[in-house]
């Protein structure tokens, strides 16, 4: 049993939020390790395109595999509190490639060490004795949000703004004791203190300190607790709804994620440019540029130069998922 040991400063402190950044680890290690989400199935391959990139291949190579279960804390800042202009996953970018070097090193060659059993690739420690690391991983992570969630993140967050708003109804009818303790059959609070039911037994003290709860969709069903960032602590849980029959009908998250290239795709029957494409679906050029780009890697779409234009059309498997969509 895992017990946090709060004050009132702690309960004063306690939000709710999504983590875009924890949102997009647990869905490139499934794309990574070639898995399905038991309710939004494959990735797709626009997740795995990505992972071509050196950079999400890096992020990659940091998350657990194998039975393990550590992921570093670093690569899921705890998410601000929506008062910056900046988007959420904006600053979580940014405070990714802001980590102190010492708490870099301190998760990577120590936490990994005793949590994985398996070592660090001779290169990742290179990259991150030479401080480029947390550049490398920002930049990655923005990579792969680009091009396999940020088009359907709006689908995404409203479920888990749905979870969050019925919480936080909760905590005024019912006050925030006994809401924490509703939150997952893992999780109780005792007044002083919540505890979480873990296969190991300790005592963090988080008097004084902010507490962000983070409801998850694509993250695993259990309760995951993030402590080693000084500073930072995250108390994940499973965002209710999921696996509803709303979200049962999607079948893979590739029909839920992406409605610009979803439009895109069945707009390609016929060979077209970037400039006809712009005209017929009001997205700006640089836009359908961007998306076309995405399809182009994931080998939905195919193009061909055509005097002054290059035409782009989709291909066999894009039709094949478009049919599946559909029925």
């Amino acid at each position: 049993m895992l017990t946090l040991r709060v004050d009132a400063d702690t309960v004063s402190r306690t939000r709710l939020s999504p983590s875009p950044a924890s949102e997009s680890m647990a869905w490139l290690k499934l794309a990574a390790a070639s898995g399905r989400h038991p309710v939004f199935g494959d990735p797709g391959p626009l997740a795995r395109a990505s992972l071509a990139h050196p950079d999400v291949a890096l992020l990659a190579d940091l998350l657990p595999r194998n039975g393990d279960t550590y992921t570093p804390d670093l690569l899921t800042p705890q998410p601000g509190t929506g008062t910056q202009r900046r988007d959420l996953i904006d600053e979580q970018i940014a405070q990714i490639e802001a980590v102190a070097q010492d708490d870099l090193e301190e998760q990577l060659f120590t936490y990994t060490r005793t949590h994985w059993s398996r070592p660090l690739r001779a290169t990742t420690i290179r990259i991150a004795e030479s401080g480029r690391l947390q550049r490398r991983l920002a930049n990655g992570l923005a990579r792969f949000w680009r091009d396999s969630l940020s088009d359907g993140w709006p689908e995404l967050r409203s479920i888990l703004d749905q979870d969050i708003a019925h919480r936080a109804t909760a905590m005024a009818t019912h006050g925030v004791g006994r809401t924490l303790g509703a939150l997952h059959p893992d999780i109780a609070w005792t007044g002083d203190a919540i505890s979480i039911a873990k296969s190991w037994d300790g005592e963090i003290d988080a008097t004084g300190r902010d507490l962000v709860f983070a409801p998850s969709v694509l993250g695993r069903p259990g309760v995951i607790i993030q402590v080693d960032t000084p500073g930072q602590l995250v108390l994940y849980y499973p965002a209710q709804r999921i696996g509803t029959s709303r979200d049962r009908r999607s079948g893979n998250l590739a029909e839920v994620v992406g409605n610009a290239r979803a439009v895109l795709l069945a707009d390609l029957e016929t060979a077209r440019s970037t400039k006809e494409l712009a005209t017929r679906s009001g997205y700006a050029p640089g836009t359908i540029s961007y998306h076309l780009g995405a399809l182009h890697r994931a080998g939905l779409v195919t193009k061909v130069r055509a005097g002054r234009y290059v035409l782009y059309q989709r291909t066999a498997q894009a039709a094949g998922m478009l049919d599946e969509a559909g029925g």
